[in-house]
């Protein structure tokens, strides 16, 4: 472990030295546009680009080189060919189609939720977070806004632009416990001296919505939503989803994954991607780490902060947080 974690810090202080993604890798559009998962859902081969050359993952391979032997062709180093065809690869003599596992739960999802919003949103009102017995801390959240003008807000669940489909919060808001937002305040403010801004897509999250979205997800892709029975680091208001923009320009930087992407693209330590998209996320988790958040393993943009578990579950919608604010 300590061989990975130098190994890891090293090249993430290697890409944040060097000018922002200045590496650009020599693929032809084709191979471009072949990166991604192929095969079965439980068991992908992962096309993906690194040091300028394409590499596959899975079926039994790790990671391996491919070199161009033709239009379309590549031998495997270490053995076996890999064939790039019209929405598929074939792999030695199994074709395997292309697919986007996110893109396909996400649509599963939003045809579950459009059966009947109102009534998933009234049974989640009407339900009963659980019981804490602990001594806990009083609620003590502090508006992202405030924290610092580079912070920006991307809110994905007060609109539709999310995995549900709907909105769930009433405004657009992020909230975190004073020591965690004090700590993304140090977070972006070390980034900033690298050229990049920090893009809140989630905080602060009332418990009902984390029933929400158990109820609405299926059981296979319970790893990306928290079990409402014990409530979420969300709802403790020690939780924050993000992403970087680049400050100059304000362009939101590539990550290997979209954000709430149900899909093993999402993991922190996922192979695939690029080398620019990898390069990010290591630095997105060194800053964060070094303010103590944890990434969470199983999606890149989510990281707890330390001291989570010293606050309660939060019921408050948006509408109660900013008529408290107003009185």
């Amino acid at each position: 472990m300590a061989l990975l974690r130098r190994s890891f810090l090293a090249s993430a202080a290697a890409f944040a030295a060097a000018p922002a993604f200045a590496q650009t890798p020599k693929l032809t559009g084709a191979e471009w546009a072949a990166i991604g998962q192929y095969g079965d859902k439980t068991a992908p081969l992962t096309v993906f680009e690194k040091d300028g050359a394409l590499h596959v993952d899975g079926a039994g391979l790790s990671s391996a080189r491919l070199t161009r032997q033709g239009a379309g062709r590549y031998a495997i180093v270490g053995g076996g060919e890999l064939v790039l065809e019209k929405g598929a690869v074939r792999l030695n003599d199994q074709s395997l189609a292309f697919h986007d596992f996110g893109a396909e739960a996400q649509d599963a999802i939003h045809a579950a939720v459009r059966a009947d919003p109102v009534a998933l949103r009234q049974r989640a009102l009407a339900a009963t977070p659980p019981v804490e017995t602990e001594q806990r801390l009083p609620a003590d959240l502090v508006d992202l806004t405030t924290v610092d003008p580079r912070i920006r807000l991307d809110i994905r669940y007060a609109g539709v632009n999310n995995f549900m489909g709907i909105p769930l919060y009433e405004r657009a808001g992020a909230y975190l416990q004073r020591p965690a937002a004090e700590a993304l305040g140090r977070a972006q403010k070390a980034l900033a001296a690298q050229g990049y801004g920090l893009l809140i897509h989630d905080a602060y999250r009332p418990w009902f919505v984390t029933w929400m979205f158990w109820e609405a997800t299926p059981p296979e892709n319970h790893a990306f939503v928290a079990n409402p029975a014990n409530g979420s680091r969300h709802n403790r208001g020690c939780a924050v989803d993000l992403t970087l923009y680049d400050l100059k320009s304000g362009k939101v930087i590539d990550m290997p994954s979209r954000y709430d992407e149900f899909s093993g693209r999402a993991y922190a330590d996922f192979v695939g991607g690029t080398t620019k998209q990898r390069a990010a996320r290591a630095v997105l988790r060194q800053a964060m780490e070094a303010q103590g958040f944890a990434v969470y393993t199983e999606e890149w943009w989510h990281f707890d902060y330390k001291d989570w578990r010293n606050y309660g579950i939060g019921t408050q919608t948006f509408t109660q947080l900013a008529s408290a604010r107003r009185n």
